[in-house]
Formats: C-alpha cells, structure tokens, sequence
C-alpha cells in the first residue's frame, strides 16, 4: 500500500504536465523563454527525489491534492480559450517590454505554485528537505521570466556586466581556431565568414547568465539535502558554477560558429539560437548531479564498509 500510493503521488502531481505535454505538444519547445519545455526536467527532478522514498503517504493526502491538479489543468485549458489574450493585454498595464517572457512567466508560476502546495501536502514542511529541486527550478525559471520581462536586453546593468568578457573570451577562440573573422566591441560581436557577415548583439539570457542563476537555486538546494561534509557541498557547487560557465561558453562558440560556417540567414540562425542553450545547460546539470550523488553514495558505502570491518 505504501509504494502503491507514492507512485499514485507522483502520478497526481505529474498530471498536469503530463496533460499539457499530450494535448498541447507544441508548447514544449527547449527554448528557456519560448515554451514549457523546463516543465519536463522539473519533472525528472521530483520523481528522482520522491522515488524510492519510505514515507507512507496516505489516502486522504492524496485526494486532497487532486482538486489542484484539476485547477492547474483548467489553467492550461482556459489558456486556449481567452485566458491568454487576458495576460497578454495585461502586459501593456504593466509595461512589459517583451511579452513572451511575461506570458509563460505565468505557466510557470502556477505550477510552482501547484508543486510547492501539493509536496506540502503530501511531506509538510519536510518537502525543503525531500524534494526542493523541482519547485525550485520553476520558481528559479519563473524568476529569470520575469527579469527578462520587466528588464529586457541590457537594461539590468549587474546581469549583464559580464557579457563582455565571455564576447572577447569568444572571438578570441574563434581567432584561435581559425574560423573566420570576429571582432568585438562592448556586447557585439561582428563576423565574418563563409557564408558573408553577421552581427551579433549579445544580451545576458543569451550568454547564459540565467542558467548560473539557476544552477546556483538548483544545486544549492540539493546540496542542502545531502548529508555530506560542507566543504565538500562548497568544491562542488564551485566545481558546478565553472562547468555552468564553460558550457554558456561553449553555447555562445557554437552561435557564433553557426553564423561562420552554416548559415547567416537570420531566421534560421534564430532556430538555432532558440534552443542551443538549454540543449547544453539542462544535460549539464542532469550529468553534474548524477555524478556527485554516484561519488557521495560510493565515499559513503566506502565509509560503511570499512566501519563494519573495524567491528
């Protein structure tokens, strides 16, 4: 009855995505600011943490829980049926300047929103410690909608002080290899390559600035779960900020790239662009994860074994 119902509890709280994903299939783009594509590895998140759990999680919780799950789908649904152009219009009361960050800024907050209470329900206040890293990667994405949203481009100075560097650190890898001409000045990069020239003016969602915000929420929460030395919890989370790093230097190399060797037509460098970051980011972030949680749990059976040998 115990497993039976934590896999019904997983089946509750995975609805609504899972709705979303049969019925509206197209708005799960990779792009981090263009669909829910982010619902999904905020899904990974939070069956990975509750799976394999010995919580008993009882009826009554779980009934309680299904009425949220109906309100978050009828959200979805009535986003189909006015609800919205409603959002939308109310963007300019607001004075957003880009309304696609400020639409699905609300998918996500509602299912932050509907995760946190529903894990309440079902842990109480223990759901910080058992499963933060969902909740907190739709809140830390709903985070990062909303800048983008009221502060668009370069109008969020400390966000975008770093854009700069990572630009000359990119032009001068592309000198290194060999792969065309690129020169920089500020945040724009101007290029020069096979297929004619492109200028490239680089804003701090695009080189990736958001992903470290992220990253920092996400790991931080799930080293704060685990029972591991706190030196260790900080080598890895700076280990994990310098990957972040390199993998949103590696994305910018590879937009730049594109423009030299594939293509300088703008809309199809676009399609590119839309989905090169969070193709590289949210793997990362699986991969780095996985491989501390394989380091911890093979130093901890290490610690157990030479524990019962010393008895």
């Amino acid at each position: 009855m115990q497993n039976k119902n934590l896999y019904i509890a997983i089946a509750i709280i995975s609805s609504p995505i899972l709705f979303a994903l049969v019925v509206f299939p197209d708005s799960f783009s990779l792009s981090w600011n263009q669909g829910r594509g982010g619902f999904l590895f905020a899904l990974a998140f939070i069956i990975a943490e509750i799976v394999g759990l010995r919580i008993i999680i009882s009826t009554k919780k779980l009934l309680a829980v299904v009425p949220l799950a109906v309100l978050t789908i009828a959200y979805i649904v009535g986003l189909e049926y006015g609800l919205r152009d409603f959002i939308l219009s109310s963007s300019e009361q607001y004075n957003v300047e880009l309304i696609y960050s400020w639409t699905w800024m609300w998918d996500f907050i509602v299912m932050t929103i509907f995760v946190i209470v529903s894990l309440t329900i079902y842990f109480g206040k223990r759901w910080i410690r058992i499963a933060p890293a969902g909740p907190i990667f739709l809140g830390g994405s709903a985070i990062i909608l909303s800048l983008d949203a009221f502060f668009p481009y370069d109008t969020l100075g400390p966000l975008q002080y770093v854009v700069p560097y990572l630009v000359q650190a990119n032009v001068w890898l592309i000198g290194f290899f060999d792969l065309g001409v690129a020169t920089a000045r500020d945040n724009i990069m101007f290029l020069k390559g096979d297929h004619g020239t492109m200028v490239l003016q680089v804003f701090w969602p695009s080189a990736g600035v958001h992903s470290v915000i992220i990253y920092s929420l996400v790991m931080g929460a799930f080293l704060l779960k685990m029972n591991i030395p706190r030196k260790r919890k900080s080598i890895y989370f700076i280990l994990g900020i310098i990957g972040t790093i390199i993998v949103n230097m590696i994305r910018i190399f590879s937009l730049s790239w594109y423009a030299l060797k594939v293509t300088t037509n703008a809309e199809q460098w676009e399609e590119f662009h839309s989905v090169a970051g969070e193709i590289m980011f949210l793997p990362w972030l699986f991969v780095f994860l996985l491989i501390v949680i394989l380091i911890e749990t093979r130093r901890l059976k290490k610690l157990e074994a030479e524990g019962n040998s010393q008895k």
